[in-house]
């Protein structure tokens, strides 16, 4: 069962529920890429672009709002968010063919 941070009191604790944490977190990731490739289908279908910059600030400016939501530096996370963007911008041109042109 989960522990909270109050109730770790030893290191082991603490370690096991960020690995946990870091378990969810890629399983969460993975979930994520999965709409990644499916937004490539679409994108194919509807001829659009890889990159399409509002839809990218408007990640971007989530990312920032709930970094705040949630007590987090919000330009750390929106550091962190532009990694993910740029990264499936980078997976759809090449699903799209967009590298090739």
């Amino acid at each position: 069962m989960p522990k909270t941070p109050a109730e770790c009191t030893t290191m082991a604790d603490v370690r096991a529920e960020i690995d946990r944490l870091d378990h969810a977190l890629m399983a969460l990731f993975a979930e994520r890429w999965g709409y990644i490739d499916r937004a490539a289908e679409i994108k194919r279908a509807l001829n659009l672009k890889a990159d399409i910059p509002a839809r990218v600030a408007e990640v971007r400016e989530n990312a920032r709002r709930h970094a705040t939501e949630f007590g987090l530096e919000p330009g750390f996370y929106e550091g962190l968010w532009t990694q993910l963007i740029d990264h499936a911008i980078a997976h759809e041109r090449k699903l799209l063919g967009e590298d090739e042109a």
